[in-house]
């Protein structure tokens, strides 16, 4: 993620210079690439110089895969743009909403398969399978028809390869937009709570091989979310809809581990994935509204460098913090006397106690943003766009 917020501003440029089609090609051939490179590399050595992490091709076979993954993001800064060329504006948020499920039923194929073929079929077969559905998602993408006739050039652009005065441009030029990605980068830091400690917590409730097919199953809840978006929209005002949203988040955040029990956990997790993807539709269609097309790409890959890094600084943060000082808190007697009486008993309290306290502070978050200024100019611009 930490690679991904270096190199999405880098990708948003690239995405401004170049038509779309080109962009989301070459994204998909590297990757391609990378992931067929990686299986040339498991066939040639042997496993034990693979799995050596102090030796240099455990590091290549492994950056390798890396950076295959990392590139492919730029065909998804491409994709948000396409919605524009290809979608009118009054169907922008339905768009967002199809597209959130499609990559929602990525993610479920991806949570369950990903961990059952490894533990299954070994990491050659793996690789196999990953350049082989790589390769057909490539060569499917040589005959789409993206019609974009010429390239809309900004003429501040010019040559330049990174541009993130033009991005900061961008964001200044539309009222309240740079608050917007302020805001999302802020639920993104409360977000990497839930990321450091979702499958700890998860991990003391099922077996490790059950827990994947959870979340799997669970993951459903970003193809009903993304459903309901394509078929009813975001209303008249998609930011108010994404601050409700986050209302909802954060409530839920506070109450699916109140008590230490398996169905609450899991139901909890499908409702979060339900409200996902309108989450990230609403922004999306907030900028294809308001930022032109000649910069969209530059705004998307600044946004998304921005609240990719901070999830996982977050993360980085709160799991020590967690492990050391709040879970030994929580399992003394004095941590029981004092919050045993909200949380009840059992082995992963300390975590709870931690989604309860991030749920706060984002509810408090999302009705102060209510009140601001930057929502209600915000909230006009994109009625006037």
């Amino acid at each position: 993620m930490l690679l991904v917020a270096i190199f999405s501003i880098i990708f948003g440029t690239i995405v401004d210079h170049n038509k779309k089609k080109h962009v989301m090609v070459f994204s998909s051939v590297f990757t391609f690439v990378c992931f067929a490179l990686a299986g040339l590399l498991y066939m040639l050595f042997p496993k034990e110089a693979l799995i050596d992490w102090n030796g240099a091709i455990f590091w290549l076979f492994a950056g390798i895969i890396l950076i295959g993954g990392v590139i492919e993001n730029m065909r998804n800064i491409a994709l948000s743009t396409t919605v524009t060329l290809l979608v009118p504006k009054a169907d922008h948020d339905k768009a967002n909403g199809m597209v959130g499920m499609v990559q929602g039923v990525a993610f479920m194929v991806t949570s369950v398969f990903s961990g059952l073929s490894i533990g299954l079929l070994g990491m050659g077969w793996t690789l196999a399978i990953a350049v082989a559905l790589t390769g057909v998602a490539m060569v499917h993408l040589f005959f789409v028809r993206i019609p974009e006739k010429k390239i809309i050039h900004d003429p501040e652009l010019k040559n330049k390869k990174i541009d993130v005065k033009g991005s900061l441009a961008a964001i200044r030029a539309v009222p309240g937009l740079a608050w917007l990605i302020v805001f999302t980068t802020f639920n993104n830091l409360v977000g990497g709570v839930f990321m450091a400690l979702m499958d700890p917590y998860g991990l003391t409730l099922f077996p490790v091989e059950i827990w994947g097919v959870v979340l799997g199953v669970t993951s459903i809840g970003f193809i009903v979310g993304g459903a309901i978006v394509a078929k009813k929209g975001l209303g008249k005002n998609p930011l108010r809809t994404m601050l409700l949203i986050n209302i909802g988040v954060a409530i839920l955040g506070g109450l699916f581990t109140i008590r230490e029990f398996w169905l609450l956990y899991a139901v909890g997790i499908f409702v979060f994935m339900c409200l996902m993807p309108a989450a990230e539709a609403a922004e999306q269609t907030i900028i294809q509204r308001v930022v032109p097309l000649k910069r969209q790409g530059r705004v998307f890959g600044l946004a998304q460098a921005i609240e990719s890094a901070s999830s996982p600084i977050s993360a980085f943060i709160v799991a020590p913090i967690a492990q050391f000082m709040i879970i030994p808190f929580m399992k003394s007697v004095e941590g029981k006397q004092a919050f045993g009486w909200l949380l009840g008993d059992g082995e992963a309290r300390g975590i709870a106690l931690v989604f309860l306290i991030a749920s706060l502070i984002m509810l408090v978050a999302v009705l102060f943003a209510f009140t601001t200024r930057a929502y209600r100019q915000l909230s006009d611009f994109y009625q006037k766009a």
